[in-house]
């Protein structure tokens, strides 16, 4: 009796769909993806796949079409959640925003106020605005702003495909407005009136993403040596500067501190 209880009991069998591997799994050519590949998708992932996208095939290789490809998806699935590619494009710049560290502008708008754009003039390229303060104050607001654009350069240096698409861009992305907005908070806490703290936001933004975008060392592929001839200066610049260390990136990262330095002194309360 127990054995024929057991027959007629409904024989469990695994279907493909109830794995948590269901993506790995092939599926025959031509065919779509069913309701439950459909379900795995999400805004946030779409946005990945199109980063992933972007730094692999450049600005110009983002197409529903690829994505879909990416995502072994039918293009028109992703118009479930995404409606348009300007819409893929803001949830783009809010997944690469997230990358930023905010935590500078923080603990400027935490430090005290009084004095605050009193921070030192006198800091040398390779000191980079980092001494004479405790980073983790926020005491010398100088440090943090240059900590937080050293952070947001080395953003889009990871994503430098991502400028192209996103610095022309209206900023639409809540992550960005949050951004921009603690950048001026801080700004304004160290003492700027309302039009230069714009204007000091602007001209950090260019000089982040035009580092980025764009290297300096690049457009000089050949030895230095090879230059002397007709142009001597240029090569006697390059070989100095090799001299200093910090490998083919080491004249950009000191360039880029040196603009750096130059903004941020720069700086006065003066203009409201």
């Amino acid at each position: 009796m127990a054995q024929a209880a057991v027959r007629h009991q409904p024989r469990w069998r695994p279907c493909a769909w109830q794995w948590s591997g269901v993506r790995q799994l092939p599926r025959e050519k031509g065919r779509g993806v069913g309701r439950p590949g459909q379900a795995l998708l999400s805004r946030e992932i779409i946005a990945r796949a199109a980063l992933e996208v972007v730094d692999a095939s450049g600005p110009d290789g983002l197409t529903m079409r690829a994505l879909a490809e990416r995502l072994g998806v039918k293009a028109a699935s992703l118009y479930n959640h995404v409606a348009s590619k300007d819409e893929l494009l803001d949830s783009l710049a809010e997944l690469v925003n997230a990358e930023i560290d905010h935590g500078p502008l923080r603990r400027v708008l935490d430090a005290p106020a009084a004095g605050a754009l009193a921070g030192r003039a006198d800091l040398g390229v390779a000191g980079a605005l980092a001494g004479g303060a405790d980073p983790g104050t926020g005491g010398d607001w100088r440090a943090q702003i240059a900590e937080y654009a050293r952070g947001y350069r080395r953003v889009f240096l990871r994503h430098p495909n991502t400028i192209a698409l996103l610095a022309r861009r209206r900023v639409e992305a809540e992550r960005q407005l949050l951004g921009y907005d603690a950048l001026l908070a801080a700004l304004r806490r160290a003492g700027l009136g309302a039009a230069d703290a714009a204007e000091a936001a602007a001209a950090l933004d260019y000089l982040v993403l035009g580092s980025a975008l764009e290297t300096f060392t690049e457009g000089f592929a050949r030895p230095a040596e090879e230059y002397r001839g007709q142009y001597p200066d240029l090569a006697e610049a390059l070989t100095a500067s090799a001299a200093r260390g910090g490998g083919p990136g080491g004249l950009d990262e000191r360039g880029f501190e040196l603009a750096l330095r130059l903004l941020l002194n720069g700086l006065s309360p003066t203009s409201k």
